[in-house]
């Protein structure tokens, strides 16, 4: 992995050289300003002066509920605008609308219009050299010309307003142009109002006596086709053989009915007298005369039979004799009621022959209706069409009406109208003689200045060289003898620093290198390592050792097979960079977005979990310039849902499944785990870290506090930059001791930085 680079920026800007260098031609600079000033100011005393009035016209629908047609609606107020607004100004920049203004001004003998003014204008001999043609220009054409140069027509913001801005050396004339021009649009537009009505009047006129011909032609055809084919109306606008029809098949509906009613009730009678029962209660069998007269003496013969059956048996020859006449009249009405019968029988077939009848004049009558049915069609298209040449002449005629009473003048009104007129003006609008001298000068002074900063930049006068951003050390350091420890003897052993640096810490990367953690530390002074570590200190340092005796083991080997005696290791001086201890967040931050560096480990001085949220800062800052990140939490030891890096460790788990998008799929990440604590023994967790400098841009490990739980000897052999971050409460001096014992663990480099920076940051 690389780490990072200095910085390769050799020059700077000396911004005091640039500003002495202006100094001393500042007198020049001014003299040239003024010069360039008063040959303005005298260009614009010659110059003529133009003053400027405004007209304001109104563009919105105008009605009149007294004025409008009966049926016509109000105009709408809202819709198109933009394109009506800018209609009228194109309207009013005509050359029609132009040419009415120069006539009823008299434009023409107007020398500031016609070319022939006295006096001298610069600006206007430079125009006319410039606009000098070889083909003569007519006094219309140079009138015009000078109007439209003088005239400008503009909509107000987001309004229906146009406001008619006219210039000119005389304020009244200026004034009048603005005023006729304003009204000049506003004739016109009632002109136009007036001349489309009156050209829809005469072509309504022309359509009017052209429908009156076709309606006539028409309704003739109608009446014509009628009596060719027997279509003759009668009531209700029906004709009479529909009627007919409709009549005939009433009838039979009719006889039908009557001939199925007589039929029923002659079926009834001979039910009741065949099953034996009185027919006396049939309406029928009553409303004869022989069965009223023979129930009558039926009804007296039973009255003597009760009252002679109370005091005589029924042997008895008079009870007999009365039974007898009983069963008589019996038989009487059964027949009679049989003849009943019959005569509604009769009855029936005589409806039954009426139907038939009935039903032979239909089936004629429908023979003859199917060709009037046809005839009927073509009578009814012929109807359609006078209908329709009808209606759109009455249509024709109301609006020939109301057009012909709107044709007058002032009958209408223009969408137009005059809301502010022009008055003259006091002040003229050009030449701006302070802005327009502000401007030179402005322009003259910058264009100056400008050079003189460009001539001492080209001339390198301005530009000074600049150190490396990692300096050269400025003091030699002293040898520093130190025996070579070998695998027997894997503790550290404490040899005597002399260190004749005061504030900074300077270090040899090239003999780090080479001698694979044996280094060689200058220090401001001495620290008693008793004193200061505390018990978790002690276990780091321990194994940032242990595993710097393991790297040095091999090579200590081949040492002491040769020679037992201690080597002496001889400290060159620094040949690209000096370090400090502390170091800022900007810079981090840069070195971080710039590629400087690209493996970053982040330990926690303190309880606060400072380096979270630095890691947090980082990411976003690394992010905003689009780069890949990747943050691995090996330091937390909060367990989670995922698996992460201890699961990693301690083979739960494979790279793939320990890699995961952060919340809101911006940035990788790699969390604890699920497990207590990570394997150091496992070269998983080292392995995973290289694979993914690979691939990301910006690495960020969280390695927890510095103690014994710290992961910071597992990745201390990547290479990576070691910062160790506090909180603004932690005492300095203590984290600078922690970061002096981790130097002298084995670690090439270990800064310090403050969390409280990113946070402001």
């Amino acid at each position: 992995m690389s780490e990072y680079a200095p910085t390769m920026r050799d020059a700077r800007i000396d911004v005091a050289a640039v500003f002495s260098a202006v100094g001393r031609r500042l007198p020049r600079i001014i003299i040239i300003t003024l010069l360039v000033l008063a040959a303005a100011f005298l260009v614009l005393m010659m110059m003529p002066r133009l003053y400027e009035s405004s007209a304001s016209i109104l563009v919105e629908p105008r009605s009149n509920v007294y004025a409008r047609a009966a049926n016509e609606q109000a105009p709408s107020s809202t819709a198109g605008d933009a394109s009506v607004v800018s209609s009228q100004i194109e309207l009013i920049k005509s050359r029609d609308t132009l040419l009415g203004v120069i006539d009823k001004l008299d434009l023409r003998s107007k020398p500031e219009f016609n070319g022939s003014q006295s006096g001298f204008s610069p600006l206007g001999v430079i125009m006319q050299l410039i606009g000098r043609s070889s083909t003569p220009v007519s006094v219309d054409e140079r009138v015009m010309t000078t109007l439209y140069d003088r005239m400008t027509v503009i909509q107000e913001r987001d309004s229906r307003i146009i406001s008619i801005l006219v210039r000119s050396t005389d304020p009244q004339l200026a004034a009048d142009i603005a005023n006729a021009v304003a009204a000049a649009h506003v004739a016109r537009r009632a002109q136009l109002s007036l001349a489309d009505t009156a050209e829809a009047s005469e072509w309504l006129n022309q359509e009017i006596d052209r429908l009156r011909i076709a309606v006539r032609d028409a309704e003739s055809k109608v009446a014509q086709y009628r009596v060719d084919n027997d279509l003759f109306v009668g009531t209700n606008n029906t004709t009479l053989l529909d009627q007919q029809l409709s009549t005939l098949t009433t009838q039979i509906t009719s006889a039908q009915e009557r001939k199925n009613t007589a039929q029923s009730r002659a079926a009834v009678i001979r039910g009741l007298l065949e099953r034996g029962q009185p027919i006396e209660s049939i309406a029928d069998a009553r409303n004869s005369t022989v069965i009223q007269q023979l129930s009558q003496e039926k009804a007296r013969l039973q009255g003597q039979l009760a009252q002679l059956s109370a005091t005589l048996l029924s042997n008895h020859p008079t009870v007999r004799a009365l039974n007898a006449q009983i069963a008589e009249l019996d038989t009487r009405i059964n027949q009679e009621g049989y003849r009943v019968a019959a005569a509604l029988e009769a009855e029936a077939q005589v409806e039954a022959d009426l139907e038939a009848s009935m039903q032979s004049d239909l089936a004629r009558f429908k023979q003859t209706a199917s060709t009037a049915t046809q005839d009927t069609v073509a009578l009814d298209s012929l109807q359609r069409e006078a209908k329709a040449q009808r209606d759109l002449l009455e249509s024709y005629l109301l609006r020939y009406n109301e057009a012909s009473s709107r044709v007058d003048s002032n009958s209408t009104l223009p969408d137009v109208r005059v809301v502010t007129e022009a008055v003259p003006s006091v002040i003229p609008a050009f030449p701006k003689t302070a802005l327009i001298l502000a401007g030179i000068g402005i322009v003259a002074f910058s264009v100056q200045f400008g050079a003189v900063v460009f001539g001492e930049l080209m001339s390198g006068r301005a530009l000074r060289p600049i150190e490396p951003y990692y300096a050269a050390a400025q003091q030699p350091v002293p040898v520093v003898t130190q025996p070579v420890r070998t695998a027997a003897a894997p503790e550290p052993v404490e040899e005597p620093v002399q260190i004749d640096v005061k504030d900074e810490v300077v270090y040899d990367e090239a003999a780090a290198e080479t001698n694979h953690g044996s280094a060689v530390v200058a220090e401001p002074e001495p620290v008693d390592q008793t004193a200061v570590a505390s018990a978790n200190a002690r276990t780091l340092l321990r194994d940032l050792a242990e595993r710097r005796a393991e790297r040095e083991a091999a090579r200590a080997a081949v040492a002491a097979s040769s020679e037992e005696e201690p080597v002496e290791v001889a400290t060159m001086r620094p040949k690209t960079q000096q370090v400090t201890g502390i170091v800022r967040y900007s810079d981090l931050a840069a070195d971080l977005v710039l590629g400087k560096t690209h493996l970053l480990l982040l330990a926690d001085h303190g309880s606060a979990e400072p380096g979270r949220r630095m890691a947090d800062a980082l990411v976003a800052d690394a992010l905003g310039k689009g780069l890949s990140v990747v943050l691995i939490d090996a330091g937390s030891g909060y367990v989670g849902e995922n698996p992460g890096l201890s699961d990693l460790s301690l083979n739960r788990a494979g790279f793939g499944d320990v890699v995961q998008k952060s919340a809101d799929q911006s940035y990788a990440e790699v969390a604890w785990g699920q497990g207590e604590t990570i394997e150091r023994s496992s070269t998983k967790p080292s392995t995973l870290v290289e694979a993914l400098g690979d691939i990301y841009e910006v690495v960020l490990v969280l390695t927890g506090k510095v103690g014994g739980r710290s992961t910071l000897p597992i990745f201390a052999d990547l290479g990576g930059r070691v910062v160790l971050v506090t909180a603004e409460d932690e005492d300095i001096d203590s984290a600078d001791s922690v970061r002096r014992q981790l130097i002298d663990a084995g670690l090439p480099r270990v800064e310090i930085s403050a969390v409280d920076d990113a946070v402001a940051a």
